[in-house]
């Protein structure tokens, strides 16, 4: 499921502000980048049936590198999935309410930590 107009699609950010806005909501980066593209994640469980979400925020490098202190990311847009061991994470299912709602909130407190770098077009 992917989440449009959330207010943080296109933001350009510097990669160490980056990371510590994301560390700060609660959005981790993800072991699957490369040198121009990123993905934070915020994983939660829902602790009733033990099935695990994660609401993926991508990126890419517009200047420089990941991981240099001189990058600059364009965010994407942000998109949930369900994982579903061992066989790995669907992204095009039915998610519960409250998953979903979860997901805005988080969204929403995002965006407003990333207001400095929004740009009036």
């Amino acid at each position: 499921m992917r989440f449009e107009n959330t207010g943080i699609e296109g933001i350009v950010v510097p990669f160490p502000e980056l990371e510590h806005i994301m560390e700060g909501v609660g959005f981790v980066r993800g072991g699957q980048w490369d040198w121009k593209r990123v993905t934070y994640d915020f994983k939660f469980e829902n602790k009733h049936d033990g099935s695990v979400y994660y609401l993926r925020v991508p990126g890419v490098a517009v200047e420089s590198e990941i991981e240099r202190r001189d990058a600059k990311v364009e965010l994407r847009t942000p998109y949930l999935g369900r994982h579903y061991y061992p066989h790995g994470i669907e992204y095009d299912e039915e998610f519960p309410v409250q998953v979903v709602n979860t997901c805005r909130e988080r969204l929403a407190v995002l965006s407003d930590a990333l207001q400095a770098f929004k740009v009036e077009k």
